[in-house]
C-alpha cells in the first residue's frame, strides 16, 4: 500500500545546497524512512525550460503573493496512506528533531507541501517493475493545481476517460497517479512517471494530435486550471541515485 503521499517544493541558496543534500540524503531522508508508515521516498531536481503540450499560453499559474513560490527541488514520501503524515505531521515532527536538523530545514526557500490520497493510478509500457516495488522513476512530471471556475465532475472525466487511459499506451510511460489533497494550497497533483527526460520529450508532448476532438477536450480542461509556482515540474531524480 502506498496510498498516500507528502510533496515538498522548494528552493534552495547555491552556497549551502551541497551541504543541505548530503545531510537530506544520507540523514534526513533515511530517519523518514523508519516513520511508521512511510513505505518509499525520492528527491528530484526541477528541469528549466520545460516544453509543455499543448497551445502556447493555454496554462496558468497562481498570481496569489500568499502562496510560496519554491519549486527547484521536489521531495516525495510515500504512506500507507494520508494519515501516515498525521501521526505526527510533519510540521509537528520537524518540530522535535535536534537544532541542527532544524538548522538544514531552514534552507528550504519558499518551500509549499501538500498532503493528498491517491484516488487513481495507472500503469504505462514501462511499467516493467514488479507491482510491489513502487518507488518513483527516474524521470516525473508533477502538476499541482485547483480547478478555478472548472467543474470538478469535468476535470474528474478528463482524467478518466482520456488522459490517463492515454498514458496507458504512451511510450516510456512507467505510472501516472492522480492525488486528491487532504492538506495544503493545490487541491489536485498528477504524478506521471518516465523512463527519462528523454522519453517524456519524444512521446508526451504530441500524443494526443492524431485526435484533435480530445485535444479541444484537453484545451478547454486546462485553460480553467489554475496551478501552483512552477507547476507542472519536469523533474530528474537525485536520490535514491
Amino acid at each position: 500500500m502506498d496510498h498516500g503521499i507528502c510533496i515538498a517544493w522548494y528552493n534552495l541558496p547555491d552556497k549551502s545546497r551541497d551541504a543541505y543534500l548530503e545531510w537530506l540524503h544520507g540523514s534526513y531522508i533515511p530517519k523518514q524512512l523508519e516513520r511508521p508508515g512511510i513505505t518509499w521516498a525520492a528527491h528530484y531536481a526541477s528541469e528549466t525550460n520545460v516544453k509543455l503540450s499543448g497551445a502556447k499560453g493555454r496554462l496558468s499559474n497562481v498570481k496569489d503573493n500568499s502562496v510560496p513560490t519554491g519549486d527547484r527541488y521536489i521531495l516525495l514520501l510515500g504512506g500507507d496512506d494520508a494519515h501516515a503524515f498525521a501521526r505526527p505531521t510533519q510540521h509537528e515532527y520537524h518540530a522535535q528533531l535536534p537544532a541542527a536538523d532544524r538548522k538544514m530545514l531552514a534552507m528550504r526557500l519558499g518551500e509549499r507541501v501538500n498532503v493528498m490520497a491517491e484516488e487513481a493510478r495507472v500503469h504505462g509500457p514501462a511499467a516493467t517493475q514488479p507491482p510491489e516495488k513502487i518507488a518513483l522513476s527516474p524521470c516525473i512530471q508533477i502538476g499541482s493545481f485547483n480547478t478555478g471556475d472548472q467543474d470538478d465532475d469535468d476535470v474528474m472525466a478528463w482524467y478518466a476517460q482520456w488522459r490517463m487511459p492515454c498514458m496507458e499506451k504512451l511510450p516510456g510511460c512507467v505510472r501516472v497517479r492522480k492525488y486528491a489533497s487532504v492538506s495544503g494550497w493545490a487541491k489536485h497533483a498528477i504524478l506521471y512517471e518516465f523512463t527519462s527526460v528523454e522519453a517524456r520529450n519524444d512521446n508526451f508532448l504530441e500524443h494526443e494530435r492524431p485526435h484533435p476532438e480530445q485535444e479541444a477536450w484537453s484545451d478547454k480542461v486546462v485553460r480553467k486550471l489554475v496551478h501552483a509556482p512552477g507547476s507542472p515540474n519536469l523533474a530528474r531524480r537525485i536520490w535514491p541515485a
